[in-house]
């Protein structure tokens, strides 16, 4: 029987072999390898794609938040920054970088996503502000939060999203990254655009947020040598990088129509007992994640018939064991479906490379399952 892995990229790069091959090799014979053309163009054809007027290429998704936090957050009054506690860590380990306390609200069961009703309860004085993780490819309503946020009266308090497993996502009368007052990105290898190596972006539509993000991602910078911002720091996408993503970008939609494909025919075969997340406002697919009330016998039933598995994610923010003596808040209305949650999630393969045989593998595997 086929082993079927969580991801492979060799087959994303023997897709693209000629193209992403040529490219590499002209970025590096240029002699032209940080702040140049590629770069430009990349983030321009970003933003567009996007939905968005800017776009700054920055070296990776975890620097990308730190940079939207320290440029919004700027009020020493305002320190708490409202967030998830299931999606991995990055959005704390940010906060941490810069002495931000992070405060958690509960998710939704179906989706994963953030309960847009918890996270406006949690918004106060302190708050300076809410960071919303299209995590697993599905859209968290934005403009629903947006007004929730108004209703309560927090309208001034800035959300940023994190759209790290978003690219592409389309929904709620936009698309990722276009609702907030900033939107960070990855393209870490995996995620739906991703690089052959590291790399991340900050857009907005907010030329003056556009301006300070891009000094802030080189040393705070106002022109060489000169610094009129504090918290600066290096950080640059790097021309090579931003070639071959720009090579790369005009796939997302056809392979984001494949993962969508590969996650509804694995809902349609999943046995009595297993649902697939999803996000009823739009999804891409990053990965395909099946809630269980046995993960381990699900997990070896999987391993069994030739399929792997992986946790997205196994331990909540609050829950880390290098974090027990920081600063943290749980929101008024607590964790409880985050909680139950990290206890029956599983990850499947989902990539657009899968054949339809791999595909038809999984499917059975699920189907066959008795819970």
């Amino acid at each position: 029987m086929t082993s079927i892995p969580m991801n492979d990229l060799r087959r994303r790069y023997a897709r693209h072999e000629a193209a992403l091959s040529r490219i590499a090799l002209d970025v590096l014979a240029s002699g032209y390898w940080i702040n140049g053309p590629h770069t430009a163009a990349f983030c321009r054809d970003f933003a567009a794609a996007t939905g968005v007027a800017q776009c700054v290429g920055v070296a990776n998704g975890s620097d990308a938040l730190e940079i939207a936090l320290r440029c919004l957050v700027t009020d020493p009054a305002r320190r708490e920054v409202v967030t998830v506690a299931n999606a991995g860590g990055y959005v704390t380990t940010a906060c941490r970088l810069i002495g931000l306390t992070p405060v958690y609200v509960d998710i939704e069961e179906g989706s994963q996503l953030v309960d847009i009703d918890h996270a406006a309860a949690a918004v106060g004085p302190a708050t300076g502000a809410v960071v919303v993780t299209h995590l697993y490819g599905g859209l968290v309503d934005v403009p629903a939060l947006r007004a929730a946020l108004l209703a309560a009266g927090h309208g001034g308090v800035p959300i940023i999203e994190d759209c790290a497993q978003a690219h592409g996502l389309r929904g709620c009368g936009g698309g990722a990254g276009a609702f907030g007052d900033l939107a960070t990105f990855s393209f870490y290898p995996t995620k739906n655009l991703g690089a052959l190596g590291d790399g991340g972006a900050i857009v907005t539509d907010d030329a003056a947020l556009a301006a300070e993000v891009a000094r802030l991602r080189m040393y705070g910078w106002g022109g060489k040598y000169d610094v009129v911002m504090a918290g600066g720091r290096n950080s640059r996408l790097d021309e090579v990088q931003a070639a071959l993503l720009s090579a790369l970008l005009p796939h997302v939609d056809a392979d984001n129509a494949r993962r969508r494909e590969i996650i509804g025919r694995y809902a349609a075969a999943a046995a009595d007992g297993l649902e697939l997340v999803s996000s009823p406002h739009g999804n891409v697919g990053h990965l395909a994640v099946v809630r269980t009330g046995d993960r381990d016998r699900l997990a070896a039933h999987l391993k069994e018939r030739g399929v792997a598995t992986d946790i997205h994610f196994p331990i909540l923010d609050c829950d880390q064991t290098g974090w027990a003596s920081a600063d943290q808040r749980i929101g008024p209305g607590g964790l409880d479906v985050s909680r139950r949650s990290v206890k029956r999630i599983l990850s499947v393969p989902c990539f657009p490379e899968m054949t339809d045989d791999e595909v038809t593998q999984v499917c059975d595997a699920l189907e066959s399952y008795s819970s």
